[in-house]
């Protein structure tokens, strides 16, 4: 089974048009006028809760680019994992199953469709076990190694927003535009909590994972979460998610000039 197809991107991600915005929105327009004659890659890390997932999304939607979750990759791992019960710390175990897997992303409107062997699980790997399980699988070198080339595989020719928590230090380090979107950690217990509408003994529990896995993240041995020497580091503690997108773009907008 080759690589491309083990794990690929549909020909829709592929080939995704630019989403025609209104006239009104001049700076947008002028955006993505520019964009159509050079692609390039945008890196966007940070950690959990701090707001990554909905930037990179809207900016791929506006750019007409193709939106690559890291994150969707891992979780799919992990599912696949939780169906075939296979331990989490077993890397080479692991490795084997994401060689022997068919992952796609397709874009939607409101963000990524996740298909595992070709089994719609986009609301699936969003569940607390496999958020968990993801952060544990993509501890191991070998499993990381092979995303990276996987990722680095299908964002090659740019016109790409792939965000992650290290994709501007390692899976695209001459990414055209690096953002580190950080958060205080309170905020972002406060926003998963809010987005999954949990209260009481399942608020704690999922904020004392989202704790760990910020821990894991950044303490791991291979590509720790960490911004890129030449990352712009935003902290969206106070703002507003059009006020994150509008400097992204800015960004973007200097890198297209």
């Amino acid at each position: 089974m080759s690589v491309r197809r083990d794990f690929a991107l549909s020909q829709s991600l592929l080939s995704h048009p630019a989403l025609e915005l209104p006239q009104r929105v001049k700076s947008c327009v002028s955006l993505m006028t520019i964009s159509t004659t050079r692609k390039l890659i945008i890196a966007i890390d940070g950690p959990a809760g701090a707001g990554k997932s909905t930037i990179a999304s809207r900016l791929a939607r506006k750019l007409g680019y193709a939106n690559l979750e890291s994150g969707a990759m891992y979780r799919a791992l992990a599912l696949k994992a939780i169906l075939s019960d296979t331990s989490f710390d077993e890397e080479a175990a692991l490795l084997k199953l994401a060689e022997d897997s068919h992952i796609q992303l397709e874009p939607t409107s409101t963000g990524n469709r996740v298909l595992l062997d070709r089994h719609d699980v986009t609301m699936r790997v969003r569940e607390a076990d496999v958020t968990e399980g993801a952060s544990r699988v993509s501890v191991h070198p070998q499993v990381r190694a092979w995303m990276v080339a996987r990722q680095q595989e299908l964002g090659a020719k740019g016109g790409v927003v792939m965000e992650g928590r290290d994709i501007g230090t390692k899976v695209f380090p001459h990414a055209d535009v690096k953002l580190f979107l950080d958060a205080d950690p309170v905020v972002r217990e406060q926003r998963r909590l809010q987005q999954q509408n949990l209260r009481g003994r399942a608020a704690q529990a999922t904020a004392a994972e989202l704790r760990e896995r910020d821990q894991r993240d950044r303490t791991r041995a291979v590509s720790p979460l960490q911004p890129a020497p030449d990352a712009l580091v935003l902290d969206s503690t106070s703002m507003s998610e059009d006020e994150v997108l509008r400097r992204v773009e800015e960004l973007v907008k200097k890198k297209l000039e």
